[in-house]
């Protein structure tokens, strides 16, 4: 019988302890909190959006870097896989808008106990409070890796090492790096670790005269110069120091990205929102026609109640440049078109992202050309396995990002089981 070390119980390193135990291996998973599942229970804002119901080809489009990667983990372990293992096992499922997934309580601590439930069931010995601090390796193979709790340290020996110990976002929960570090100890490349599916910090002050207002069915052009870096439709919401968002974290992963292969960015990065995306610029301005009509005898600042809600009317006036007392039967075309460009194309400048406390996932991490895409093990060191967030390997919202964890680590699971010493 195989003996297998696993390092974090979050969903990557759950996912791989279950299923090595279920093909025969001796289990022991290693987890730094006092609990499993940590990040589990604050995703989805506590829901736990654990899968996304779609086709194949949806998931790969929703991931951002490496999406060729995951090919043998999905179809070995996909999300039809995951929501039958789950529901097989006592936890209800619903899917939402969008092919989100969810328990039916809402509540992500259901999952957790259904893996909780599984792993005991499968015989795996679960040691929380234990830090893992370093791999053990000798003749390039790993055979185990030293632990501490408290002042307390040991080595604990092992057929095969998986290290599942998550990115840096949320660092509160466990996610610091430890992995990243062990990995570069022993000749792995840790590609840039950046925030990502994270708030946006803008450079416009007018932005915090809007804090709290949510928009829905926004489109969003993310530009460098003329380049094009990312287009989305979707809801947003102004905050004091800039925007955030289902958009705008999706648009934040592509942000990410495109900053990791131009390390010499010259020309700023804009967000141009169209408010009023349903419309063309000629039914625009035909619509505010209507309206300047309707309130003829009325002051510009009093005529825009029906086309924008209250709070962001003082900021349009601000920036079209029209005198807010000005009678709207006085208003010219070139001042309406003025209104018109605004709507179509508000625009704000990236100064940059919020920081890991901030982020959903973490983009960058171990390499992808360092790991074998068929079985999760180090192309570097034997007996060495990687799944979850450490990987390069991350996707936009939606579930996808969960799969992969789960994927990932399914397959690393079940190749160090299997694998001959």
């Amino acid at each position: 019988m195989k003996n297998i070390l696993v390092v974090g119980a979050g969903a990557a390193g759950m996912m791989a302890a279950l299923t090595a135990a279920k093909a025969g291996a001796k289990v022991t998973l290693i987890e730094k909190n006092e609990k499993p599942g940590k990040k589990i229970y604050i995703t989805g804002k506590g829901r736990c959006n654990v899968t996304n119901d779609c086709d194949a080809d949806v998931f790969f489009n929703n991931i951002v870097s490496n999406p060729k990667f995951m090919y043998s983990a999905f179809y070995g372990f996909d999300n039809v896989n995951l929501m039958e293992l789950i529901k097989d096992n006592g936890c209800a499922l619903k899917t939402e808008r969008g092919g989100r997934v969810f328990p039916v309580s809402d509540h992500s601590s259901d999952i957790i106990r259904c893996f909780e439930k599984m792993l005991k069931s499968a015989g795996v010995d679960i040691r929380y409070n234990v830090k893992a601090e370093k791999l053990l390796i000798r003749d390039n193979s790993c055979y185990g890796i030293s632990v501490s709790k408290g002042k307390d340290h040991e080595d604990l020996k092992a057929d095969a090492v998986i290290l599942a110990t998550g990115g840096l976002s949320y660092p509160s929960t466990g996610s610091t790096g430890d992995g990243h570090r062990m990995a570069k100890s022993c000749g792995h490349k840790v590609t840039d670790l950046k925030p990502a599916l994270v708030p946006f910090n803008t450079k416009e002050e007018w932005v915090k005269e809007l804090q709290g207002l949510s928009l829905k069915n926004v489109s969003l052009e993310m530009t460098c110069g003329k380049k094009i870096i990312y287009e989305g439709f979707g809801e947003m919401m102004f905050t004091h120091f800039g925007v955030t968002g289902p958009l705008i974290l999706s648009a934040s992963s592509y942000y990410s990205a495109f900053g990791s292969k131009k390390k010499d960015i010259s020309e700023p990065i804009k967000l141009n929102l169209d408010l009023k995306n349903a419309l063309s610029e000629e039914q625009l301005d035909k619509r505010i026609i209507r309206d300047f009509e309707k309130y003829n005898n009325k002051q510009f600042r009093n005529s825009l109640s029906d086309l924008l809600p209250s709070s962001m009317i003082p900021v349009i006036i601000k920036l079209s440049g029209i005198d807010p007392e000005k009678q709207v039967n006085l208003v010219s075309r070139e001042e309406r078109q003025r209104i018109v460009s605004l709507l179509k194309k508000l625009e704000l400048t990236v100064t940059g992202t919020r920081d890991f406390n901030e982020a959903i996932i973490t983009q960058g991490g171990v390499s992808t050309k360092d790991i074998n895409p068929s079985t999760m093990e180090s192309r570097i060191i034997n007996n060495l396995y990687f799944c979850g967030e450490m990987i390069d390997v991350d996707a936009l919202t939606g579930g996808f990002n969960l799969q992969i964890a789960w994927s990932t680590g399914h397959l690393a699971g079940e190749e160090a089981a299997v694998r001959d010493i």
